[in-house]
């Protein structure tokens, strides 16, 4: 049986420390998994390391364990890519972060643009961040990553495009020229900055501004792809030319 993962947002983390589970992995570990005394879990809390840990005392709402050794882990992909997703409607959003950090996503900016179809803002905006933070803490429990990506505090297509970066700029286009294996990234900055646009796709003034700041057009083929598709296979190509995958 495999060891369940659990994110524990606790700093230094050490073996031989004994220490309670937060309320969340009281919830999964006691209640959902109804695991007890002597049972082994992993934890982590975003340092890149996996904790062996074992159970040794449980209640109703608590559930206590001892860490039994520290392990490195490997599971990060050396491209450190960050997607900037302008925001999709309903449940996309949530299926594209979910499935970009499975796929080794470092960072990821959720973006408003001209034509994007989602209205949020202050509590509201607040509240989706946090969900959708969360869903990264579980895709990472899930999917076996020890380094937590970040989602960033939302802002417009303008400001992100703008930002100083020493990555490599894309952008998805209908008429671009080549696509992503005609790509070369400096070896010592394997990094790349992934634009997403709305279901609608960019306007004519977003694109000219995108040329402006240097993005490179990319094309994945001859069909039309969904956003949460388009991000997804971008990912991954992205992944199989200068990562780990494949």
């Amino acid at each position: 049986m495999r060891v369940p993962r659990i994110f524990q947002p606790q700093d230094n983390l050490q073996q031989g420390q004994t220490l309670q589970l937060d309320e969340d992995g009281v919830a999964h570990i006691g209640r959902v998994l109804r695991m007890g005394m002597g049972d082994h879990i992993s934890l982590f809390n975003g340092d890149g390391n996996d904790y062996l840990a074992e159970i040794i005392e449980t209640s109703k709402k608590s559930i206590t364990v001892t860490l039994l050794s520290c392990e490195k882990n490997h599971s990060e992909s050396p491209l450190n890519l960050h997607l900037g997703q302008v925001i999709s409607r309903g449940d996309r959003m949530e299926f594209t972060v979910q499935k970009s950090v499975e796929l080794g996503v470092t960072t990821i900016t959720p973006l408003f643009s001209d034509r994007c179809g989602v209205k949020l803002s202050g509590e509201r905006l607040e509240k989706k961040l946090q969900q959708w933070q969360k869903i990264v803490v579980s895709a990472c429990e899930q999917s076996g990553r020890s380094i937590v990506p970040i989602v960033r505090p939302a802002m417009t297509l303008a400001q992100w495009c703008a930002e100083p970066t020493e990555a490599l700029k894309l952008n998805l286009h209908p008429r671009a020229s080549h696509g992503i294996n005609g790509l070369q990234l400096d070896g010592q900055h394997q990094r790349v900055r992934l634009l997403i646009g709305p279901e609608g796709g960019l306007s004519d003034e977003e694109i000219a501004m995108t040329e402006t700041q240097h993005f490179t057009d990319i094309l994945l083929g001859p069909r039309v792809l969904r956003t949460e598709t388009a991000s997804l296979t971008a990912i991954t190509a992205l992944q199989v030319k200068f990562g780990d995958i494949g």
